[in-house]
């Protein structure tokens, strides 16, 4: 009878169901933990790195010319005559709270500041994602299958190259060349002079308000202004996703299942659809953390091209010693990095029941 029951317990159906949810709500508390301790880590870094860098955030505000008083009464204001800890948990609550501060640089709170320069980031890093994957990816495949040929060498002098030059140097140039020299780009910004303000922003992306608005005018000219930087962005992109794309090629193409298809007569575009449906995984994942990489990374970009985005803005508020601007700046790209990492990850489980 004890063991009938015994049975009966261990293929319960809603004892079963009740252990598998059991598990994941322990899962998913992990990963709230997880993220929570991470992001307090690097609330603590930008918090201190804010303490540590040569910059008086009084005199930021109140200029050199103020008297001893009226620095004395910001620093009070400012809750820097508190403990470390203290500051903390006040920069801490602030932050999680959605307020920045306000910024030096612009006199708006960092966060309407944020949240107007971030469409123009995207918008670029979304577009030099489409470049890298419509590049790269071809590019990789095509050197795997021709493995130590001139197309090879080729492809990874590509991949040598995008990954050594600066974009800053690449920007430069091509403003040279293909702007004072050639005039096929258009010059600094998103826009010419005469379509700045011409739309009520929708998305905050120039190209899609634009075609909403059927203006063909107004979207030739943006692409003219935003195609050469997209490239240069999207130049480091291209050569990871070549490099990675012919590894996960090359692995593939020696494996058996590969040489039993080419022995049955099976072309090379036969081949390749097998050996993409075994690397679909690994390449969404590195195209994930690709985007978040061209998210932060349009810094320099950004900054050549005068394109009034993130970068622009974080390095901006760098240089006039705007601590309000840098830490939020420095704790948006840590949570986007987070974010991209949690992305993939859930992509990877999603794409492949191996890894549940």
């Amino acid at each position: 009878m004890n063991m009938a029951q015994t049975t009966q317990q261990g293929t319960d159906p809603h004892r079963g169901g009740a252990t598998q949810w059991g598990s994941r709500a322990r899962r998913l508390a992990q990963l709230v933990l997880t993220i929570g301790l991470t992001l307090l880590g690097l609330l603590a870094v930008t918090f201190f790195i804010g303490r540590l860098m040569p910059i008086d955030p009084v005199v930021a505000i109140i200029g050199e010319q103020a008297d001893q008083a009226a620095y004395q009464t910001v620093y009070h204001q400012l809750g820097l005559d508190k403990p470390l800890p203290v500051q903390f948990f006040i920069y801490a609550r602030s932050i999680f709270s959605g307020d920045f501060g306000f910024s030096l640089t612009t006199g708006n709170p960092v966060a309407e500041d944020l949240w107007r320069v971030w469409p123009a980031t995207m918008e670029l890093a979304t577009l030099a994602l489409v470049l890298g994957v419509l590049a790269g990816v071809p590019l990789g495949i095509i050197a795997a299958i021709c493995q130590n040929s001139v197309w090879d060498h080729l492809v990874r002098l590509f991949s040598l190259i995008g990954h050594s030059i600066p974009n800053f140097w690449l920007g430069l140039m091509a403003l040279v060349v293909f702007y004072a020299k050639l005039g096929w780009i258009g010059g600094a910004g998103r826009t010419s002079m005469q379509f700045i303000d011409a739309l009520d922003p929708v998305t905050g992306s120039i190209l899609l308000d634009s075609l909403l608005a059927r203006r063909w005018d107004m979207l030739a000219d943006a692409l003219r202004h935003v195609i050469m930087p997209a490239l240069i962005l999207a130049s480091g992109s291209m050569a990871f996703l070549s490099r990675m794309t012919r590894s996960f090629m090359l692995e593939q193409l020696n494996q058996e299942y590969i040489v039993t298809a080419k022995l049955k007569g099976l072309g090379t575009a036969g081949l390749v659809a097998h050996a993409m449906r075994n690397i679909g995984v690994q390449l969404v994942t590195i195209v994930v953390l690709s985007y978040g990489g061209l998210l932060d990374g349009a810094v320099l970009t950004e900054t050549v091209f005068a394109w009034p985005g993130f970068g622009r803005y974080m390095t901006t508020g760098l240089m006039n010693g705007d601590m309000n601007v840098t830490l939020a700046c420095v704790f948006l790209v840590g949570t986007i990095f987070i974010t991209m990492n949690l992305c993939a990850d859930a992509l990877y489980r999603i794409l492949d029941p191996r890894t549940r």
